[in-house]
């Protein structure tokens, strides 16, 4: 069943990256399961959002911090790594072995399936209310090898889901909803929403 919203959105040019997004993320699915490999890709496209969120809210703050009136207040680095600051604005905490930056970094890590499941563990530990128990943790032991699995990393690198605009736009939730729709027509069935898109 095609998916109407993600068919329209696409349509009227605001996502028009969309689709070539999708034809090569399916591209690199090879011969694994559509259904599995459909918890692996929204898995990612979940945390590079928390990240992107989360270095957008970083950033702000560094520079917030810089200034003259804000230093008496407390140091840049308090500021930052401060866990509350990025509550308060309803951003989840993403420690550092989390970062999409740090994935990034070992997309050729034999080992990156393993790094994406602590990722995983590591935000659920600090997020408990939201995600106990929520986030896959599957990259280790997929049928996915890690240096498929390191490009769809670098595929997912070119898209920003954290800037105000993107934030404004939906860009996750269409981007999102594409995907699922897709994955529904090649599973022959109408899809459910992936649980994750829910904690948002």
């Amino acid at each position: 069943m095609t998916n109407k919203r993600a068919q329209q959105t696409n349509t009227n040019g605001e996502l028009n990256f969309v689709d070539s997004l999708w034809k090569t993320a399916n591209k690199l699915r090879g011969s694994v399961e559509s259904a599995e490999y459909k918890h692996i890709v929204l898995g990612l496209i979940f945390l590079k959002y928390i990240s992107d969120a989360f270095i957008q809210r970083h950033d702000y703050l560094e520079q917030a911090t810089k200034s003259p009136e804000n230093l008496d207040y407390y140091g840049v680095w308090e500021a930052v790594e401060d866990k509350d600051e990025y509550l308060s604005e309803n951003i989840f905490w993403v420690p550092k072995e989390a970062r999409w930056s740090y994935l990034m970094a070992n997309a050729t890590n034999p080992n990156l399936g393993k790094l994406i499941d602590d990722a995983m563990a590591a935000i659920e530990k600090e997020n408990p209310k939201q995600f106990r128990g929520v986030l896959p943790k599957i990259y280790a032991r997929s049928n996915l090898d890690h240096q498929t699995l390191g490009e769809i990393v670098n595929l997912f690198s070119t898209i920003g889901f954290g800037t105000e605009e993107a934030i404004s736009k939906d860009v996750l939730g269409r981007v999102y909803e594409y995907f699922i729709g897709r994955f529904a027509q090649q599973e022959g069935a109408k899809s459910r929403n992936c649980s994750i898109i829910t904690k948002l």
